[in-house]
């Protein structure tokens, strides 16, 4: 029987309870699992480019997920664009993201504490004090690294380009 790309990307998609099962099995085959988080609202070069040196720093990549209500919560009553089913299915079409996780708090401290990634990620506009879940990973022997942006990409500033040529 032959499987489709609709179910090969909804087979990435994850409970936190499904992924701390999966995070057990990849680490009994000694796989080094990476952790990102964020709202991935509008895909853009700069997301990619992330996204893409994130998978180079281990085995496996999980993305946290920001849920729509987060994102409202983060971002304002306008976001997200795309609602977290859309969002959650572009990020598990990439080939180097094994995994999506949603949450609904305005951090990824609960899936962080609960998966205790090998190696937890965030962008250049973070310092290692300023992680969430950074305490809690280097505590369990993991590390924390801080990936440069690409200059001059942000969902933000895509809204923003579009709001002023609609004016």
């Amino acid at each position: 029987m032959k499987v489709t790309a609709d179910e090969i990307l909804k087979s990435k998609l994850y409970t936190l309870d499904q992924l701390a099962a999966k995070r057990k099995e990849w680490k009994a085959e000694g796989q080094t699992v990476v952790f990102t988080n964020g709202v991935f609202d509008l895909m853009h070069v700069g997301h990619l480019s992330y996204l893409a040196a994130a998978a180079d720093l281990g085995n496996k990549l999980i993305i946290g997920l920001n849920s729509d209500a987060s994102t409202k919560r983060l971002k304002g009553p306008t976001r997200p664009v795309n609602n977290e089913y859309s969002r959650s299915v572009m990020l598990a079409a990439m080939f180097f993201i094994d995994a999506v996780v949603l949450f609904e708090e305005d951090t990824p401290i609960m899936p962080i504490t609960t998966l205790l990634p090998d190696i937890l990620v965030k962008g250049g506009d973070y310092t290692i004090d300023q992680i969430v879940g950074a305490p809690e990973v280097l505590a369990n022997g993991g590390q924390v690294k801080v990936i440069d942006f690409v200059d001059g990409y942000s969902s933000t500033g895509i809204i923003n380009r579009i709001k002023d040529a609609k004016q």
